[in-house]
Parts: C-alpha cells; structure tokens; sequence
C-alpha cells in the first residue's frame, strides 16, 4: 500500500520531502499556524514506513540544532544516543503500538553531540471519522533538573546550574565541565560520575507546561481539520457498529494485496471493520461506503438464498467454508465471487474476526499459470491470522 494510497497520510510523496502539510487533511494554512505556536514539538505518521517525523516546530529546531530538512523524514530514534535510558524508549514504544499518550523523562542528544535531559509527552490524533489513528503528536519541555539520580539511587541538587540553556539536567561534559553557554562552569563530578545520573524528574510545573503545550497542538489541528472538512480529535470515535483496529493491525493488514474484508462477529449484525484496497477496487465502493456494513449489501434479487444459508451456518458454527456466489458492484454489475470465509481466533483462541476472502470465478482461468484460487485465499487467511495475533486489538 503506497503512501498515496493512505487516506490518514499528512503528506504526499513530494510534499513528505518539503515537510509541507497535505491539504486533503488540513487546509493550506495549518503549516504557518503550528509555526506560530512557542512549542518545542513533533508530528510523526505511523502510516509512513519508518514512521517519520513529518512537521518540526521551530521550537524543536532551536533546541536540538537541526534545521527542518534534516529532521523531516527521519525517526526519533535519531536524536537518542548512548546513554538514552532504553525502558524509557521501549514505554514509548508500547504507547504507540497501544495508541495511548506517555509521559517520560528522557535524554536526548543535540546535532553538535551533547545530551540534554527533556520530559516527552506524546499523544495520538485519531481520525473522526474512523477513529484511525492519523499520526502522533510529541511535545519536548527541557526540564530545570533539580532531582537528579544516579545509577546508585543517590540524588543531587544541581539548581545552581539552572541558567544553563534548556535545563541543567543536560549534564553536558566537556573535559570535566558543564557548559555554560561560551564558558565551561567546573564541577565536581567528573565525567564517569557524570555518566552515572540515569534519570532526571520533571517538575510539576513541568508537566503541566507540557500539558498545555499538547493541548495547544492538538486544537490547531482541530481546527484546521474543520476548514478542510476531514476531523481530527484527540479521543477515538469509531464508525457506527464499527470495531476500532490499531494502526499496527491496519498497517499489516494493507501488506495484503488480495480482495478481503475482516468482520467482527462480536458486535450486532457482524459487520465489517475492514476492507482492503482490493476489495474496493473489484466492487466500485468507498472504504466509507463498506465499514460497519454487513457483508449482505453485496447480495441481490439473483443471490442464490440456500448459498447464504449455508455460509450462515457455517458462520454459525464458527466453520471455515468455501462458496460461489452472485454478487453485485456497486454500479449494480454482477459478478460470481468464489468466496472463502474462515474465523480468525486471538492468542486465547477464541474468534475474534471472520475473514471472508473474494475471487472473482472469471479470473479463475487466465490465472491458471498463477496460484491456485484456493491456494491465495488460504495464503491470505494466514497472513490475516498472523497479523491479528501479532497486534494489539481490541476483542470482545
């Protein structure tokens, strides 16, 4: 699945280079509005591959020494060095792939090489209208560092450092000094008792800072969204009898290139959750047009009713089946489906989704130097299983 492909993407493949905002998201004026906001922060798109920084506020560019062509397009892992602590990394990964906001202490590194201490505050920004998750949003607030610890849980007090810029939690070393804006200031500490300090706590003041600076973001966002018609929000809305899937699970999911929906056999009238790119090519509708839809929109006045029955049963017993069946394109067209529908269980092994996966019967014989029909649809019922395991979803 292309980027261009990605309804939630912020960029196009040109824009992505540029660092400027897609209009299909927000209106053309969301880039100089978040340029105004006195915030140090990030927005990244889980979409993109590598999951990208894809705007940089210059307040983030001043404090990290990058312009924005060098931060646009790279992962925040590039700003971590050596001494980064890793469980406060792998927390903010657990975050993302649980899409939840975090809140960590954490030590970064600036172009020129020195470290500083920041507290990070990372929330996400769902889409209204399917309740996607459309990118995160990460806010940076140096933090004064006057709680310090070091690997031996001891704790110091180094406000007498505060002047320094960004916070004198940055334990900069060089020879043995802190630095001091162009003159080093001399400490005890030398520079293996230095590299000792593993955490620095953010104050109260702190944190509520970096509250009002998400929440700042978060509302230029919003309202830009508005102008352009397609609703963010920082809370998940889904469709009407509709699950919710994680990014993870939809970015797995769009690998897949074959014709198959994902229903969810939890919620009333079984509807689908998920359809991909190759299902809305071969009947004509929009992904909007399909989620939270029964799979029977697709059955006409010449549907055969005992094949439904029988994939009712089947259904029913939670029983993978095989059929051919009449269905209908959205321009009213027929067309015969072979139709393979199989129950996908979760890691507990009860049935979480049912995938029911589509070959159009006349494709069946100018494909005879491919795969078998039968063969891709149980090729694909694998590759949905391995994804649902994989992911973090929400079950019934």
């Amino acid at each position: 699945m292309s980027i261009a492909q990605l309804p939630a993407s912020l960029f196009t493949a040109t824009e992505e280079k540029e660092g400027t905002f897609n209009a299909t998201r927000y209106s053309l004026w969301i880039k100089e509005a978040l340029d105004e906001l006195p915030h140090s922060f990030t927005i990244t798109d889980p979409f993109i591959s590598g999951h990208p920084i894809v705007f940089a506020s210059p307040g983030f560019l001043k404090m990290t020494g990058y312009s924005r062509e060098e931060v646009i397009g790279r992962n925040g892992r590039a700003f971590q060095g050596p001494k980064t602590n890793r469980r406060s990394i792998m927390e903010i990964r657990e975050a993302i792939r649980e899409e939840r906001a975090v809140q960590v202490s954490l030590l970064n590194y600036r172009k020129s090489g020195s470290p500083f201490w920041m507290l990070f505050h990372m929330i996400p920004v769902f889409g209204k209208e399917d309740g996607r998750v459309i990118h995160f949003v990460a806010v940076q607030v140096p933090i004064s560092g006057q709680n310090m610890r070091n690997g031996s849980g001891l704790r110091g007090d180094v406000s007498g450092l505060s002047e320094m810029v960004f916070g004198s939690c940055r334990r900069e070393v060089c020879l043995g000094s802190y630095v001091h804006q162009d003159r080093p200031v001399q400490v005890e500490l030398d520079e293996q008792e230095l590299e000792n300090w593993e955490h620095c706590e953010a104050s109260e003041s702190e944190k509520l800072k970096s509250a009002e600076a998400v929440s700042n973001v978060l509302s230029v966002l919003t309202r830009y969204s508005e102008f352009a018609g397609r609703l963010v929000c920082g809370k998940r809305n889904c469709l009407r009898g509709a699950d919710c899937l994680s990014s993870s699970l939809v970015i797995s999911l769009g690998r897949i290139k074959q014709s198959f929906v994902l229903t969810n056999p939890c919620l009333p009238d079984m509807p689908i959750v998920y359809a991909s790119d190759a299902f809305l090519t071969l009947t004509g509708y929009k992904r909007h047009e399909v989620l939270g839809q029964n799979c029977r929109f697709l059955s006409g006045v010449d549907t055969d009713s005992s094949v439904l029955y029988e994939m009712k049963e089947c259904i029913l017993k939670g029983q993978p089946c095989t059929v051919q069946i009449l269905n209908y394109r959205k321009d009213e067209s027929t067309f015969w489906n072979l139709l393979h529908i199989s129950p996908v269980r979760n890691a507990s092994g009860k049935t979480a989704y049912f995938v029911g996966v589509q070959v159009e019967a006349s494709c069946r014989d100018s494909e005879s130097k491919e795969l078998r029909p039968e063969t891709r649809q149980l090729s694909v019922v694998g590759a949905v299983r391995v994804a649902v395991r994989s992911s973090f979803m929400v079950t019934c």
